[in-house]
C-alpha cells in the first residue's frame, strides 16, 4: 500500500513552490491566532555596530532607511534544527490515485511539512539538517544555512514523493545512530506513524529518549490517517486486510472490529503521549486531514523556548 506520484500529473511537482505556498498561507491567518506579531520574515538584517567592518554593509537598505544595517550569514545562526523522517511502507499509506495538497499519503504530508519547516528556518537565517530512514539509516545531511544546501535538502525530500517503500520500520533501532550524528545542541523534528513491527515499546521509548541527549529539544509529530487508522472508517463490506511491513493478511467486515480496534489504537497513542511526556519530548498528534497548521505553530513555540 504505498503512494506513487507521477511528478508531471501532480499538484506536489514543486515542492519549493508549495512549501512557501503553504507558509505564506500561515502567516497571513497569524493575525488570527494567539502568535500575532511573532516574527517569520526574512532575518536578514541586524544593526551595525561602530567600530565593526563596512564591508557587509547593506548601502540599498541604507539608501531607504537613512540607517546601517549588516547582511547576516549561516555562521551567524542562531538555531540549529534536525528534521527526521520514517520513510518505512506505512508512512506511504494511504493510497492517493490524483494526489494534491489536501489529498496525500503520510510521507507527503510529512515531506511537505518539512519543506514548509525549511521555508520557514530559510527567512530566520538558521541551520537544518535531515535524516531519512525505515529499516536503515538511508540519508543524513548535517544541519547548515546556506541555500546551496537547502536546494539540496529540497531535492532529496522530492525523492521520497516519488519512490515508494516496502521496507518495514527499525525507528528504535535508528534513532540510536542519528541521535550519535548530532552532536550539537539542536531542535528535533521527528515526523513517523509510530507504527512498529516490534512489540518492545520500551525499547523505542529509550531511543526517543537517547534523542533528548545534549539537551536538545524534541517534537513529536505523531502522523496518521484519523478516518483510516483512527477511527476505522471503511465501507462494511468484506475486505482482505494486509499488513504493509509483514505481509500478514487477514479478511473481515470493517464493522466487526471497530469499537476494539479503535479502543486499541487510542489507547496506543495515550501511552506514546505519556511516554512522551515522561521524558519531556513534544507529542504533536498529526491527523494528514486537517492541514500543516499544528506543525508550524509546533515550530514556533519550540523556537521560542529553545532560543
Amino acid at each position: 500500500m504505498s503512494l506513487l506520484i507521477e511528478k508531471n500529473n501532480s499538484q506536489l511537482n514543486n515542492l519549493e513552490l508549495l512549501a512557501n505556498q503553504v507558509v505564506e498561507g500561515f502567516i497571513t491567518g497569524m493575525h488570527k491566532s494567539p502568535f500575532h506579531g511573532f516574527s517569520v520574515e526574512f532575518a536578514e538584517h541586524r544593526l551595525y555596530n561602530k567600530g565593526e567592518s563596512t564591508r557587509h554593509i547593506d548601502w540599498k537598505l541604507y539608501a531607504k532607511t537613512k540607517k546601517l544595517f549588516t547582511k547576516r550569514y549561516e555562521e551567524e545562526t542562531n538555531l540549529r534544527c534536525h528534521l527526521i523522517i520514517d520513510n518505512s511502507a506505512s508512512m506511504h499509506f494511504p493510497i492517493v490515485k490524483n494526489p494534491s495538497v489536501n489529498n496525500v499519503s503520510k510521507i507527503a504530508f510529512s515531506t511537505i511539512a518539512s519543506a514548509a519547516l525549511i521555508e520557514i528556518l530559510k527567512r530566520q537565517r538558521d541551520a537544518v539538517g535531515l535524516s531519512v530512514y525505515s529499516d536503515k539509516y538511508e540519508y543524513y545531511a548535517p544541519a547548515k544555512g546556506s541555500d546551496r544546501h537547502r536546494r539540496m535538502l529540497l531535492n532529496q525530500l522530492e525523492k521520497l514523493l516519488v519512490r515508494t517503500s516496502k521496507t518495514s520500520t527499525d525507528t528504535y533501532k535508528v534513532l540510536h545512530e542519528i541521535a550519535e550524528n548530532i552532536h550539537r545542541r539542536s531542535l528535533i523534528f521527528l515526523f513517523s506513524d509510530m507504527f512498529q513491527t516490534t512489540k518492545n515499546e520500551q525499547e523505542l521509548f529509550e531511543a526517543l529518549r537517547h534523542l533528548k541527549y545534549n539537551k536538545h529539544e524534541i517534537v513529536l509529530f505523531h502522523t496518521y490517517d484519523g478516518k483510516l487508522e483512527l477511527n476505522f472508517d471503511f465501507e462494511n463490506t468484506p475486505k482482505k486486510f494486509v499488513d504493509v511491513e509483514t505481509g500478514e493478511q487477514i479478511n473481515l467486515y470493517a464493522s466487526s472490529i471497530k469499537k476494539q480496534y479503535k479502543k486499541e489504537v487510542e489507547n496506543y497513542f495515550k501511552d506514546l503521549k505519556l511516554k512522551c511526556m515522561q521524558y519531556k519530548i513534544d507529542y504533536v498528534p498529526v491527523d494528514i486531514h486537517k492541514g500543516f497548521y499544528e506543525i508550524l505553530v509546533s515550530y514556533l513555540i519550540s523556537r521560542k523556548r529553545f532560543l
